[in-house]
């Protein structure tokens, strides 16, 4: 109980402490950013932007008058109610909770209003948000949860994608299943103990319970379809005020953004040191090829997803005004910040931080993002592309056969796509498929199963085979 309460007050004691410093256009040359450090879809905006000191050196060169007083929280909940006390005034959290900033900002009108100006990192189909058990579960689908006790954070994007994945297998969340609302670090720790049977959380969240071996994906938040994404808000009033700081910030976003993308290993070595997660777990997610894709423009796909979800919020009652989105969503900052290109880029949905290159071992080129994925070598400062899963385990024995430990090993799921890690993927061989795709990765039991049902001489088979044998 000591230690739910010692994690529960972290929020609290951290907003209390935002009071003395924001600027709330009180003119006192400090701007504070609230940001979520492990919840590594925002580190443009947030922890690889604070590390590198992009907006620092931007406010230097606009005036050199402004110091960035840079607040930390657990999930967008506590950054929305200090921009509604006009205490935080630039901030980066995920849709739902940005959907929520921005409906109880139009309900309280007046200097609380805010607006959605930019976005860090999306997925396209929501694999950003997940479902993961106990490494002892025996539940195969989101169904076999009724009747257990889930953890969420009510009101994020990961109590969202459970809420809908629930419905979709005939459950009704508010019935069929026990939802404690929780903080990620407790949830964790619930599903640790046994107090909770599965664990609904955003990114990173899933990704590192599994890495660690604490946890295995059950449900995939792509298996929804529906886009995800996090983005920046600011109070409307500090954006007219203080256009010349927004557009400081955001060039500054657009800094870190390429940075990113020119330096993916390095920057997720930085977000580890900075907030403590492990650096393989980092980059499933913002590597090449990652789970998240780094954008800051507001692209169309990524709006209309959020217009659908403002009723959605409602109908669980997390939001009691529906959100005006139009007044809401001002891409005109980050149009100008980005300049003449916008239009282009916005247009664009491929990642631009793809993994290229020759497979050394399959001899093959790296091309294709549906199969490409990476083997991180012990000791290397670089990943090694591979083509495609059956490349992926050829690798993997080669290094093997020299002698070299496997740092991390990437690869995207057969249907799906999502990346994840391919020791804690399900390998299914299937003796119909030629010899370059007898072997194919699955990052859930159901994903596993499904193929497996339509083909009757596939079966799963264990990853340490599965390199032995491919």
């Amino acid at each position: 109980m000591r230690r739910v309460l010692a994690f529960g007050l972290v929020p609290l004691l951290a907003g209390c402490t935002v009071a003395g410093n924001a600027s709330a256009g009180g003119g006192s040359g400090q701007i504070v950013v609230g940001y979520q450090s492990k919840t590594i879809n925002t580190v443009t905006a947030g922890t690889l932007l604070r590390s590198l000191g992009f907006f620092e050196k931007r406010l230097k060169e606009l005036d050199g008058k402004h110091s960035v007083v840079w607040r930390d929280y657990d999930t967008g909940a506590p950054i929305t109610a200090q921009m509604l006390a006009g205490k935080i005034d630039i901030g980066s959290m995920g849709d739902y909770p940005l959907l929520i900033n921005g409906s109880r900002a139009q309900a309280q009108g007046g200097d609380a209003e805010t607006q959605w100006v930019s976005v860090t990192g999306y997925n396209l189909r929501g694999s950003l948000n997940s479902v993961v058990v106990a490494p002892g579960s025996k539940a195969k689908t989101l169904r076999d949860l009724k009747g257990e006790t889930v953890s969420t954070s009510v009101g994020s994007a990961g109590h969202g994608t459970f809420v809908q994945a629930a419905r979709r297998y005939g459950l009704d969340p508010a019935k069929d299943v026990k939802v404690e609302n929780q903080q990620p670090t407790v949830g964790a720790s619930a599903l640790q103990s046994g107090a909770a049977a599965g664990f609904a959380q955003f990114v990173a969240w899933p990704g590192l319970l599994v890495n660690k071996g604490q946890a295995k994906l059950l449900y995939d938040g792509g298996a929804l379809n529906v886009p995800t994404f996090h983005g920046v808000v600011v109070r409307k009033e500090y954006a007219e005020e203080k256009t010349e700081i927004l557009r400081a910030f955001l060039r500054a976003q657009i800094d870190a953004t390429n940075y990113l993308h020119a330096h993916p290993l390095e920057s997720a070595e930085s977000v580890a040191a900075t907030t403590g997660l492990p650096v393989e777990t980092v980059y499933l997610y913002n590597g090449a090829g990652g789970v998240a894709t780094f954008d800051p423009t507001i692209k169309k796909e990524l709006r209309d997803a959020f217009v659908q979800d403002v009723p959605f919020l409602k109908s669980i009652g997390v939001i009691q005004t529906p959100l005006k989105v139009d007044p809401f969503v001002n891409d005109a900052y980050i149009r100008k910040a980005v300049g003449a290109s916008y239009g282009q880029q916005a247009a664009s949905t491929a990642n631009p931080a793809a993994i290229t290159g020759t497979d050394a071992v399959c001899n093959k080129k790296v091309d294709d993002p549906k199969t490409a994925g990476e083997v991180w070598v012990k000791g290397e400062s670089k990943t090694r592309p591979v083509a495609d899963p059956v490349c992926l385990l050829k690798n993997v024995r080669a290094l093997q056969g020299e002698g070299k430990q496997v740092r991390a090993a990437y690869i995207p799921d057969t249907a799906a796509g999502t990346r994840w890690f391919a020791d804690k993927d399900i390998w299914v061989e299937d003796p119909s498929a030629t010899a370059a795709q007898r072997f194919k990765p699955f990052a859930t039991p159901e994903g596993a199963q499904k193929y497996v049902s339509a083909h009757s001489a596939a079966k799963v088979v264990p990853y340490g085979e599965a390199v032995r044998r491919a």
